[in-house]
């Protein structure tokens, strides 16, 4: 097939972390990939070191006239099948031609963008159920998982600052309110004996800081900021946490099941669709930081459970969530799109 992928995203973020993997493996698998994107020096080295060379546009706002006559010149040059358009952006600048237009949504987002789309893809059944229930025809609508970056051969490794016989939790993402690492370091207050690790940056930094200190868990809490080797935090941790209030998805949770690391999440939208409670993970209710702090502990302070969930989290992401399945997923997803 022949493939355009049109990403106009920010530096960051889990829907541009798996763009990237995404088009790096359809190339691999025998896909012509396109992938065009916003001007990002570092993704497109990535995307170059994997063999595929992007089209970098502005992407801006509305007086940004030239992006939308040069993504025309260019689909119409390479000739898609199919365009993928990831987000709002994309789609809205995204024309249409001799393929097939897909909207990719990671989210609940405002269906207006797409109006030019025939077919929209959602990484989540649940994104998928409130597309068709907005009214588009079900038919047009497609659930296409994202696939993990795969940590199971990752070794083992406890940093060299973490105290012989101390607990690390891992939690990973912006720091921002959605994702409600308030709500953990309020839980942390509770367990007295395992180190924190909240790897992502953000506008709430501070506000963070300060509620650590707040509640007596500063000297326990790291924040070291993004971090381009998650494969080494999974490693040296014991837990991952999301806590999110509002998290579609949650990228994290698969990596985590990847890695073989148990899973406490809070019972967001994403959460509840990867997580079978008590199986392969902890659901807790949203905002409940005692709650949190109760799984949290039962986890760390019983192995057994904690090895059970890791091995039952780990083959739900070879069944589900690894990259062979995924693609050909996709491919057979791809393959059979008609224009509306």
């Amino acid at each position: 097939m022949r493939i355009a992928h049109i990403m106009a995203g920010a530096r960051v973020g889990g829907a541009e972390l798996f763009y990237e993997r995404l088009v790096t493996a359809q190339h691999g698998a025998g896909s012509a990939i396109l992938p065009v994107m916003r001007a990002d020096a570092a993704r497109a080295r990535r995307l170059r070191a994997g063999g595929v060379g992007p089209l970098q546009l502005r992407f801006g706002g509305r007086l940004d006239l030239l992006t939308r006559p040069r993504l025309r010149r260019a689909l119409q040059r390479f000739g898609p099948d199919v365009a993928v358009a990831w987000m709002n952006r994309a789609a809205r600048l995204a024309p249409r031609g001799d393929w097939v237009l897909a909207g990719r949504l990671g989210g609940f987002y405002d269906l207006s963008y797409y109006r030019r789309c025939d077919h929209l893809i959602g990484n989540t059944r649940g994104i998928v159920d409130w597309i068709a229930h907005q009214g588009w025809p079900a038919a047009r609508v497609h659930y296409l998982p994202n696939f993990a970056t795969d940590h199971g051969d990752v070794a083992r490794s406890r940093p060299s600052w973490l105290a012989p016989g101390a607990k690390l939790v891992l939690a990973l993402g912006r720091l921002h309110r959605n994702k409600a690492f308030d709500v953990l370091i309020r839980a942390m207050a509770e367990i007295p004996d395992a180190v924190l690790l909240i790897a992502g940056e953000g506008p709430e930094r501070a506000s963070l800081e300060a509620l650590a200190r707040s509640v007596g868990v500063a000297s326990r809490l790291r924040m070291p900021g993004w971090s381009d080797d998650t494969g080494s935090l999974f490693a040296a941790a014991d837990l991952l946490v999301c806590p999110s209030r509002h998290e579609p998805l949650g990228n994290v949770v698969i990596e985590a099941f990847s890695a073989r690391l148990p899973v406490v999440a809070a019972s967001a939208a994403g959460p509840v669709e990867l997580i079978d409670s008590g199986e392969d993970g902890i659901l807790v209710p949203p905002e409940d930081a005692p709650a949190l702090a109760a799984a949290i502990g039962a986890v760390l302070g019983d192995p057994a459970l904690a090895s059970r969930l890791a091995q039952a989290g780990r083959r739900k992401f070879e069944r589900d969530f690894a990259e062979a399945p995924v693609l050909a997923r996709w491919a057979t997803v791809l393959s059979g799109l008609e224009q509306a």
